[in-house]
């Protein structure tokens, strides 16, 4: 993260030492959505996949799409004005700080991810409007306290925040440990929060995604785990889900676009609000 108007982040970057020997999601991820940032290996991986599952590139793509849909609704319709990115990624077109800053250009974000080239990138190309302000926490979603602590540095815990966890609960293998890490975080927030979330499943067509699910684990890093959708639901117990409900995320409030209706991916996608 570079400093600058509107925008947070360390003054003394440490070195960082980056791995390119192991394939890493968020590379692989990066490479499926057709970025240049990844290495060798995350394209020998990812082309792997690919082979195993080839709607791995449409999940990927379509769970970008659902964060721009959902940050448009919340910061334009709802009103959120902070959202904290647990699992950024690397950064790519529409972030989550460009398409609440396009709305409403007071919007306050941290994002959250523990990839050392993500936080290269994140120092580098997170830049953020003024007033509205943009922060990085280099930090692992197994320590949720961690996160809410560095967090309220930026964000004021007595109003709304839209927590976002796309694609990153699949990381937590343990469904009763990632329920609590939830359950840390939603309780953190005010009512009027809300949260989104995204999470591979072998439902909804993902049944293929067995044997490249196995490949990954063996291959990659971290590992990775699919849920149903009646686990997913569970980590919105408490919460009121926003209309559609839980559903593929590529269908979530999709209207027709120029390429046609939507079509299903395996990858479920819902946001909740808390009362």
């Amino acid at each position: 993260m570079t400093d600058g108007p509107g925008t947070s982040g360390p003054d003394e970057a440490p070195p960082i030492a980056l791995d390119s020997t192991v394939a890493h999601n968020a590379r692989v991820w990066n490479h499926w959505l057709g970025g240049k940032d990844n290495y060798a290996v995350d394209r020998e991986v990812g082309e792997q996949i690919f082979g195993m599952f080839p709607s791995i590139v449409h999940v990927a793509r379509a769970d970008r799409a659902f964060l721009g849909r959902v940050v448009r609704h919340l910061a334009g319709e709802v009103g959120i004005r902070q959202f904290l990115d647990i699992g950024t990624g690397l950064p790519t077109a529409d972030n989550t700080h460009e398409v609440a800053q396009r709305v409403a250009p007071e919007s306050r974000i941290v994002y959250v991810d523990n990839d050392p080239l993500v936080l290269v990138h994140a120092r580098a190309l997170l830049t953020s409007t003024t007033p509205g302000v943009t922060a990085y926490i280099d930090a692992d979603l197994h320590d949720p306290g961690k996160i809410l602590r560095l967090a309220a540095e930026t964000l004021d815990f007595t109003r709304p925040v839209a927590i976002m966890l796309l694609g990153v609960l699949n990381f937590v293998l343990d469904t009763d440990e990632a329920r609590a890490i939830v359950d840390q975080l939603v309780d953190a927030v005010p009512s009027g929060s809300h949260l989104a979330l995204t999470h591979p499943t072998l439902e909804l067509g993902g049944e293929g995604n067995v044997e490249a699910m196995r490949f990954w684990n063996e291959h990659a890093t971290p590992p990775i785990t699919a849920r149903s959708g009646e686990e997913i639901a569970r980590f919105f117990d408490g919460l009121e889900l926003l209309e559609p409900g839980l559903v593929s995320c590529s269908l979530w409030r999709a209207g027709d676009s120029e390429i046609g209706v939507p079509t299903q991916v395996a990858q479920y996608g819902a946001v909740g609000r808390k009362p």
